[in-house]
């Protein structure tokens, strides 16, 4: 059975947001799930931003990430080679990768591109959950991941915008697209 890597990322921001080209990753979170949603392995790891080493106020009180966290993780140069380890060792069973939205895709790849870093991701089919569920539930527009799980009859398990528990929300849905996803 393929397997899919549902990521989600939490990065430096202030209120009214700041442009993809300011935000810095200060967590990744993944869920590696089977395409029935059950988690078969998890990663997460925070991250030191390397621009804006401290973080807003409003970013902690959004992400419940403390500067603590960051002060004392890796930069993004020095983590994402332990997430392609673990990534690798499912390497052969990768069905493709996805989250909620483009978001996170798009800070990936310019963040792979800023630091020069190489990723198993790059070459795999990403899916973009959020319009697909738009796209299966037959919504006029897309909406957000509390939303949709309240859509779908679930509520939000863990803390909202932490990594880890969003991707696990967001893979909880990935059942219910897969069959579009497989048609499309």
């Amino acid at each position: 059975m393929p397997h899919w890597l549902v990521i989600d990322l939490e990065a430096t921001t202030e209120e009214g947001g700041w442009p993809l080209e300011e935000m810095e990753i200060i967590e990744i979170g993944a869920t590696l799930v089977a395409a029935d949603g059950h988690e078969l392995d998890h990663f997460q790891r925070f991250v030191r931003p390397q621009r804006r080493p401290c973080l807003t106020q409003f970013c902690r009180a959004l992400t419940h990430i403390s500067q603590a966290d960051v002060d004392s993780a890796a930069p993004l140069p020095q983590v994402w080679p332990t997430f392609e380890r673990w990534l690798g060792k499912h390497r052969s069973r990768l069905a493709g990768w996805a989250s909620w939205g483009d978001y996170d895709r798009k800070q990936l790849e310019q963040d792979w591109r800023r630091h020069g870093l190489n990723s198993l991701l790059a070459g795999a089919p990403h899916l973009n959950l959020k319009q697909r569920f738009a796209e299966a539930r037959q919504l006029k527009r897309a909406v957000g991941l509390n939303t949709a799980l309240q859509l779908a009859g679930l509520n939000f398990q863990g803390q909202q915008h932490r990594a880890l528990e969003d991707a696990r929300n967001t893979a909880r849905l990935l059942p219910l697209v897969l069959p579009a996803h497989r048609q499309g």
